[in-house]
Parts: C-alpha cells; sequence; structure tokens
C-alpha cells in the first residue's frame, strides 16, 4: 500500500476501518487506558498500513505515554513534525488515534486503543494477507531488536534489581499448527490476566516489554 491511497473520507478507507471497532497482537497499556478498549484488524489493508515503523512507533508511544503533540513526538522521535503530522493523520484516517484535545494552535493527539490484534489465519486467506501479516512481522521484529539492543546497552540505568529479573528465554518444542495454536491460547490467557491488574499501577511500576515469538525453526538454532 502507498501512502497516497490512505486518506480520511475515503469510502475505501472507511471500508477497511469498519471493522476496527467490531491474532498476532501490538499490546500496550497506557497510563489511563481501561484494558478492554483494543482494535480488531481484519483487513489486511489497514494491517499493512499500520506496519509502516514510523506510525508503530507514534502509536506506541502515545499509547503508554498519553496525549502529545505532533512536535513533541518528533523531539522524541528524532523526526521532523511535517513527518509525525503526516503520519498521524494516517492513524487517524484508519481509526488508530484521535484528537484528545487543542491548546491554541496545537493539536494533541491520542491513541484509541491500548492494543491492536487480529488473526493471522483470517488474513493469510484474503488476497494481500500474507504480504500483509510479514510486513507485521518484519515491522515487529524490528521493534523486539531495538528494544533488546537498548536495555543491553542502557539496562544498568534501572539499577540490580531489574538485572537480576530481566532476561531471554527460548524453547523449540515440536508442535502441530493446532498444537501451536492451543499452546498460544493459554500463554496468551496468563498475560491479559497479568494486564488488568491494579489500576492505578504502583508507584514503583514501569512498562515491561514481554515478547511472544512462534514460528517453525527454519535453521538450527
Amino acid at each position: 500500500m502507498h501512502d497516497e491511497d490512505v486518506r480520511a473520507g475515503d469510502p475505501e478507507v472507511a471500508k477497511a476501518c469498519k471493522g476496527l471497532f467490531a491474532k498476532g497482537s501490538l499490546r500496550s497499556y497506557g497510563p489511563c487506558m481501561p484494558p478492554s478498549r483494543h482494535a480488531q484488524v481484519s483487513d489486511p489493508r489497514v494491517l499493512r498500513a499500520l506496519a509502516h515503523p514510523l506510525r508503530g512507533r507514534l502509536l506506541g508511544t502515545l499509547r503508554t505515554g498519553g496525549p502529545s503533540t505532533a512536535t513533541r513526538l518528533a523531539g522524541q522521535l528524532g523526526e521532523s513534525s511535517g513527518a509525525t503530522s503526516y503520519h498521524l493523520r494516517q492513524l487517524e484516517a484508519y481509526g488508530f488515534v484521535g484528537e484528545a484535545r487543542r491548546a491554541g494552535r496545537e493539536r494533541w493527539w491520542e491513541a484509541l486503543h491500548q492494543m491492536t490484534s487480529w488473526d493471522p489465519a483470517e488474513l493469510v486467506e484474503q488476497p494481500g494477507g500474507l504480504e500483509a501479516n510479514e510486513a507485521m512481522q518484519r515491522h515487529q521484529i524490528e521493534v523486539m531488536g531495538r528494544q533488546l539492543r537498548a536495555w543491553a546497552d542502557r539496562g544498568r540505568e534501572h539499577g540490580t534489581q531489574w538485572a537480576g529479573v530481566a532476561g531471554l528465554s527460548d524453547y523449540v518444542l515440536r508442535l502441530t499448527p493446532e498444537q501451536t495454536r492451543a499452546c498460544l491460547d493459554e500463554v496468551h490467557a496468563v498475560l491479559d490476566r497479568w494486564s488488568v491488574q491494579e489500576r492505578p499501577p504502583s508507584p514503583t511500576a514501569v512498562p515491561v516489554a514481554l515478547h511472544v515469538a512462534t514460528f517453525p525453526l527454519v535453521e538450527p538454532p
């Protein structure tokens, strides 16, 4: 999908967005977001639009940090305010962000959901679905790599207590597709339970990234 194909008010965009408010997932629990608010994506065009690297970072920053302006987001992410403004409007066209308030000429944006979810099995059966799912997977891999590198470089800033619990685990299981789905359902049920713990959170709580990557091994570990 080319950026010029995404326009607020375009009937094709409206059609693509119809199911948003109606499983890979991008989840972020912000300080003011109730745990039930989520976007369910069923259209490959919507998922592909969300896979754009800057849009993903903008949405993630709004989800974890709360409302912000294009200028403030540009400073946080090292981008131009023109680029952040443009991609915020694209996210708005697809129903992921909206206006929180205006302060003079400044427009404050907010994420409309705390998470985005989709069912890969449903998507890959649609035209363009396999490509959209692959594009989002590449985006997720990039995000994961960036977060892990930042932790490796600056994790000690959090002190020894966090160093003692943070880490990576990997398992190699022999499973059928059906068993893999059942395993993931169990894992996600546990994570969903933890995601709705006490609110407001403890003053010592910080955002913690927990990545779940599941795929057949293409080459030996």
